[in-house]
């Protein structure tokens, strides 16, 4: 049985642009949940100010302050999700970090790490190459991004100078000790 939906590692305070719930302006909500289906973009449980719960608003949809930067679906995240199955997760060590973050488009913005999501039980994720993360980060145009790993750097500021490697290459078996 797929459940579709997981709780954040924490709740945040976020503006739902205009529309993407019905005929409103900018609303303050609070963001709580998370739903994945395949060949979808993320879905967000959002709490309105009203009191309404309204579920799966695109990512692009949602912003940490009002009248944020203009936001496609593309922007929020490179890829679809994978499958029903996921779980969240905030990296405690990972936690105020800043990052970089390379949209699919190329673009670069600085942000801060905020949790990660990471799919499970999928045909992508069962394969060495295709297995990712996804960091969900809020960026300084006033938007949240879903990339993966090797879309986002991590500025450490006491340990790492960020710098896009040009060594790293994907995964091609699992390892076992048996």
């Amino acid at each position: 049985m797929f459940s579709f939906a997981g709780s954040l590692p924490f709740h945040r305070y976020v503006w739902v642009e205009p529309g993407a719930c019905g005929d409103h302006g900018w609303i303050e909500g609070v963001w709580f949940g998370l739903t994945s289906a395949p060949s979808r973009a993320w879905g967000c449980h959002v709490l309105l100010e009203g009191g309404a719960v309204y579920r799966n608003i695109p990512l692009h949809c949602l912003a940490t302050r009002r009248a944020a930067a203009e936001w496609g679906p593309s922007h929020a995240q490179t890829w679809d999700c994978y499958g029903y199955d996921f779980t969240t997760i905030e990296y405690p060590f990972l936690r105020g970090q800043g990052v970089i973050a390379k949209l699919a488009n190329g673009d670069r913005y600085d942000g801060d790490y905020w949790f990660t999501a990471a799919p499970i039980g999928d045909g992508f994720s069962e394969e060495p190459g295709q297995s990712k993360e996804f960091y969900f980060c809020a960026l300084t145009n006033g938007r949240i991004t879903a990339q993966p790993t090797n879309h986002v750097l991590i500025d450490d500021k006491s340990f790492s100078k960020p710098e896009w490697p040009t060594f790293l290459r994907r995964q091609k078996v699992w390892t076992s000790c048996e």
